[in-house]
């Protein structure tokens, strides 16, 4: 199975997003596409920053998008120290098999400064796509 992979650093902060299709609890018939996705934060900075927001866009097959806002992830709001990192796994449903995920996370330093992490986009699909296939 296709494991998808992106990565982006923002003022010191890497986000390291990989995602892969979950058949056993797809239904391909019923348009119903699941993929599960990792992220790890990295603080390869020299400050501190905190996890307070995030802002997911998904896009399908047929170009729907979908914006995902919230406080945290998995009910979090991770502060890393430098050399700390932060891992979790989430999932999301697709109506088409294959689409993409993009985003960023609002993070905020000790003195109170605000700043955008990038997620870099990373493909969602169910198989093996070879170069030379169009997604």
């Amino acid at each position: 199975m296709r494991e998808s992979q992106s990565q982006a650093t923002t003022e010191g902060i890497r986000v390291t997003a990989k995602a892969r299709y979950l058949a056993g609890e797809s239904s391909p018939d019923q348009g119903h596409y699941l993929f599960v996705y990792r992220i790890r934060l990295e603080n390869v900075g020299e400050e501190p920053a905190q996890l307070v927001s995030r802002h997911w866009i998904v896009l399908d097959a047929e170009h729907r998008r979908r914006d995902v806002r919230g406080e945290g992830v998995v009910g979090k709001q991770p502060r890393l120290e430098p050399g700390q990192e932060f891992e979790y796994t989430s999932s999301v449903p697709l109506e088409t098999p294959w689409g993409t995920m993009e985003g960023s996370y609002q993070m905020r330093r000790d003195d109170g400064r605000s700043f955008d992490a990038a997620i870099a986009r990373f493909l969602l699909l169910p198989q093996e796509v070879g170069a030379g296939d169009a997604v």
